[in-house]
């Protein structure tokens, strides 16, 4: 019997035959991806170091050299500007659970069909295309200076939590849209389903529809707050002295070297870089 197995795998038994070909494959596949690895670090090279040749080599280099990239202003610099980013961090921790909080309340009152909310449905279709049209500088200005303006008691004054209104006002309004959007793709069943084993509409709501449709959202919603990390620096034009792009700009204006805003932008990098990650890898996830 022995004998007989081992004259078929030496004639080419199926078994022997299909071992052969996945090992072929297998060889040819490592092969393309080595050519594939190969060609791909030879174009980075080629692109990256034609680019830094041509900065290198140009004729305004070393002025720009000595204006953006004094090493010596860099760490002069950098412990104050870090410091100024710590208040981003903060008011971008607030804003960012306000923006949750806000968008998810527009986006129910606009889902909603009840006949009474029509007027809320009204104010939320008002709020998100008033909100949407106008720039975040825009709002920042008028918000930082229209409310004090007004002079009534009990508002706030401090241009720190003007500035983290206008951001959470404007960034509601592209969350709502999210939200919405993710809420309307769960299918119409799930809520049936969840009322039909006898939850109310409120709890299928919560523990059925919402789970899912920020499932749904999550990187759409991790791309506006990477977006909104870097929109903090705009509260800065509203007179915020201690946050991080105002601090670079005063120690560039006072020897005009700019060298402390590349440590206000490096700072940003250090944040949205790792979250940009993070989305491309929510997103390879859903895909797989």
């Amino acid at each position: 019997m022995e004998a007989e197995l081992e004259g078929e795998e030496r004639s080419g038994s199926p078994l022997s035959r299909g071992r052969d070909r996945r090992a072929e494959r297998a060889a040819a596949k490592r092969r393309h991806n080595r050519r594939g690895f190969a060609i791909a670090a030879l174009s980075t090279v080629v692109v990256i170091g034609g680019l830094a040749a041509l900065v290198l080599t140009s004729s305004g280099w070393p002025a720009v050299r000595e204006t953006f990239f004094d090493t010596t202003i860099f760490k002069e610099s950098f412990p104050e500007v870090a410091k100024g980013f710590w208040l981003d961090i903060r008011v971008f921790m607030v804003v960012e659970v306000a923006v949750l909080a806000l968008g998810l309340l527009v986006a129910l009152i606009r889902t909603s069909s009840a006949p009474a909310m029509f007027p809320l449905r009204l104010l939320a279709v008002l709020y998100t295309d008033v909100f949407r049209g106008i720039p975040t500088i825009l709002l920042v200005y008028l918000v930082g200076f229209g409310i004090p303006g007004l002079q009534l008691t009990g508002l706030p004054t401090e241009p720190v939590v003007l500035g983290g209104i206008a951001l959470a006002i404007s960034y509601g309004a592209y969350i709502a849209e999210v939200y919405r959007a993710g809420l309307r793709s769960v299918h119409p069943g799930q809520r049936d389903a969840a009322l039909a084993i006898g939850l109310t509409e409120r709890q299928a709501m919560r523990h059925v529809v919402i789970p899912q449709a920020v499932r749904n959202v999550g990187p759409p919603l991790l791309n506006d707050f990477i977006a909104l990390q870097k929109d903090v620096a705009l509260i800065a034009i509203i007179g915020v002295s201690g946050e991080a792009f105002r601090i670079a700009q005063i120690q560039a204006s006072t020897d005009f070297n700019y060298t402390p805003l590349l440590c206000a932008a490096l700072l940003y990098l250090a944040v949205t870089i790792p979250l940009a990650r993070l989305l491309d890898r929510w997103d390879r996830g859903r895909v797989r």
